[in-house]
């Protein structure tokens, strides 16, 4: 009678484990193809949530302003963006376009000439005497020159062109974004609920303070990434525009991108401060140095201000969060890498508090008892 019974056992607990086996495999392979499914639109729905975030407190103050509804508020936000991303962008590729359809005419009519360096060009340390050399040479004989080069020309051109197209599907990528932001904005009520609910039912009672960090660290992080990006390629396009140097405003473009892409923009800056001291005046040519130079570091300054105001974590976790997170997941890690280095923070934090707590109880518990 026992061996029936654990025979019965056996063969119910196989029956249950070939069930539940089956089931899991089930699930697995519908969040495996579901996730086939909305991958292509991951990334949107991200920046497009980072965008309503950062602008729900002005969708707010457009809708008391000009009291209208929450959807046309942010429908004008969101059309305000669009017009914002395309307008530089048609401006820069309209300015290589006639470049390059200007260098290519001058070209074919043979016309085209270029001015021999100076002696301060080959005065410059460790790179001066090279420079002297290549400059020379493409005004001495273009042709000759070309040839000998023609090698690093294709792969820089070919550069470009790959440049030019990912920029314009990421402009497409931003355009889909910006909609998506403006859905949410649009019902802020409905889909922070759900958020709520979601992050209740995953991290339990902490929850609204978590979400309310992620919130105020995806602003700072605007403020402190793109918008000292901002104010950065406004100090700089100022001198280049001032001292009328070719291409400033393409330049301008460059220094901002590289701030948001949390490269250093004195990769821009350095090459032109030369091309000055080779064409004109020392003065000038000091004056513009100086005020590119200072424009150029002025991250440094900028960003201890303005990033992590208005979030309790400590502004290098979130300067850390945001570079770890951009080497490791592109211009989308700036934020999500400084959401979760300050979720962990205040987890940390939590935890030594938790034990200070305890501690203090103990303490409070042997006074008690000694009394």
């Amino acid at each position: 009678m026992d061996n029936q019974s654990q025979h019965t056992q056996s063969t119910q607990f196989v029956s249950n484990m070939m069930e539940s086996a089956i089931k899991i495999g089930l699930l697995i392979f519908l969040i495996s193809w579901t996730y086939d499914i909305i991958k292509p639109f991951v990334i949107p729905m991200l920046w497009g949530g980072i965008i309503a975030v950062a602008l729900m407190p002005l969708t707010h103050k457009l809708e008391r302003l000009l009291k209208v509804r929450r959807g046309l508020a942010a429908t004008f936000l969101a059309l305000l963006g669009m017009v914002l991303l395309f307008t530089p962008f048609i401006m820069v590729s309209g300015s290589i376009f006639d470049g390059v359809t200007h260098s290519l005419e001058m070209l074919q009519s043979g016309k085209i000439s270029i001015p021999g360096p100076t002696q301060r060009v080959a005065d410059i340390p460790v790179i001066g005497d090279k420079l002297f050399e290549i400059w020379s040479l493409f005004s001495s004989n273009l042709e000759k020159a070309v040839l000998h080069f023609l090698p690093e020309i294709k792969s820089i051109a070919a550069g470009m062109a790959g440049v030019i197209g990912s920029s314009l599907a990421t402009l497409v990528m931003f355009i889909i974004s910006l909609a998506i932001a403006a859905g949410f904005m649009a019902h802020a009520e409905v889909v922070s609920a759900a958020i709520a609910n979601v992050a209740v039912r995953a991290v339990g009672p902490n929850a609204k303070a978590w979400t309310n960090l992620t919130a105020a660290t995806i602003r700072s992080v605007l403020l402190g990434v793109v918008g000292v990006a901002f104010i950065q390629s406004m100090l700089v396009g100022s001198a280049m525009f001032v001292f009328g140097i070719p291409a400033a405003g393409l330049i301008t473009f460059v220094v901002l991108i590289f701030g948001i892409a949390q490269l250093p923009a004195l990769i821009v800056v350095l090459p032109v401060m030369f091309y000055v001291f080779a064409t004109k005046d020392t003065t000038p040519a000091t004056i513009f140095s100086i005020w590119v130079l200072l424009a150029a570091v002025s991250d440094n300054v900028l960003k201890p201000m303005l990033m992590g105001r208005g979030v309790d974590v400590p502004m290098p976790v979130i300067l850390l969060g945001a570079i770890g997170g951009m080497l490791t997941a592109g211009i989308i890690g700036l934020f999500l890498g400084a959401v979760v280095l300050a979720i962990w923070y205040e987890l940390f934090i939590c935890w030594l508090n938790n034990d200070k707590v305890a501690e203090s109880g103990e303490v409070l518990v042997s006074v008690n008892s000694d009394s």
